[in-house]
């Protein structure tokens, strides 16, 4: 089964290469938003499975987007991005309740699946 996926970053040309990306990999991408608040209501709406969600967003931060969607039974599974290096953020990708990291540039069906077991 596909996982439905919502792709949150503020750069078209991210998320335009987010979703060729991941759907030629076999993820259903069902949706984009451009900054948190959007983010927050499209998973209002979509109920995707899994939220890629940058860092770095023009409104409210990742983190406190994340901290926001997860921790009910229903909640989409995070995964946080940034261009900028994992070390950075010591424990506030934990603390947001997103299951994990991955660097922009290595993004990928692969490492993407790795999180999600």
């Amino acid at each position: 089964m596909a996982h439905t996926v919502l792709i949150v970053d503020d750069h078209p040309s991210f998320r335009s290469t987010a979703r060729l990306l991941l759907e030629m990999e076999g993820f259903d991408v069902i949706g984009e938003a451009p900054d948190g608040m959007s983010a927050i209501e499209r998973c209002g709406e979509l109920h995707p499975d899994l939220v890629l969600l940058d860092v770095n967003l023009p409104d409210i931060d990742g983190f406190d987007v994340a901290s926001r969607i997860t921790g009910r039974d229903d909640s989409p599974t995070v995964i946080m991005v940034s261009s900028r290096d994992p070390s950075d953020f010591g424990p506030l990708v934990g603390r947001s309740g997103a299951r994990g990291f991955i660097p922009k540039g290595e993004l990928s069906g692969e490492a993407l699946t790795a999180l999600l077991r």
